[in-house]
């Protein structure tokens, strides 16, 4: 085990490495940065105690594809990928992956540390990820049916109209429905949203 926490940045924009290496030293946390997944791969440094932060779009593996590997060599590092864009089919597929957060360019200082210290604790085990599946699943349980069903076409990529379509009601009610689900979830954005979702339908097999 490693005697302190790591933390690996990965992302082929040289400002935003180095910006997120210096918010982290600032943070007393050590880091070690990379060009590129396959850079990562090669160097092969110790994954225990440690948390990765990696872009999702990068040449050569992207993000996901660098989890993907990562857990196929039966790595189960905690990853928090960064996207640029809120694209939901992508976060859907990033938490499948094994991905442990998703956060959405430009992201304030205060959540990415947050996301990472979090990341960082999940490594002492399970009980953490247990605990807030089942946060989740009571804050689903305060949700009306008709919100349930606007939540599932969120989470699927529909957009307001699609699900006003589907579910037979305006969008203007669909915007309504959208608001208290986002409250009632304590989601921040949407990629916040699918990320608790898809948790409470994977983590359990």
């Amino acid at each position: 085990m490693a005697s302190d926490p790591i933390v690996y940045v990965i992302d082929d924009d040289e400002s935003a490495r180095h910006s997120l290496e210096f918010l982290l030293d600032v943070a007393g946390i050590r880091v070690r940065s990379f060009s590129s997944a396959d850079a990562f791969l090669k160097s092969s440094p110790p994954l225990a105690g440690a948390c990765v932060v990696t872009d999702v779009r990068m040449p050569g593996l992207g993000g996901v594809e660098l989890v993907e590997e990562l857990r196929r060599r039966g790595n189960s590092v905690p990853a928090i990928v960064v996207t640029g864009h809120a694209d939901v089919p992508l976060a859907i597929q990033a938490m499948k992956a094994g991905v442990t957060d998703f956060i959405e360019k430009p992201f304030d200082d205060e959540a990415i540390l947050g996301a990472i210290r979090q990341a960082l604790a999940r490594q002492i085990g399970d009980e953490g990820a247990q605990a807030e599946r089942l946060t989740v699943l009571d804050r689903i349980a305060t949700l009306s049916p008709r919100e349930h069903e606007v939540m599932d076409g969120l989470v699927a990529g529909h957009a307001n109209k699609a699900i006003a379509y589907d579910l037979e009601i305006s969008a203007r009610t669909v915007e309504v429905y959208r608001a208290n689900v986002m409250m009632k979830m304590q989601a921040k954005t949407l990629s916040d949203l699918v990320r608790m979702v898809t948790i409470t339908r994977i983590t359990v097999q």
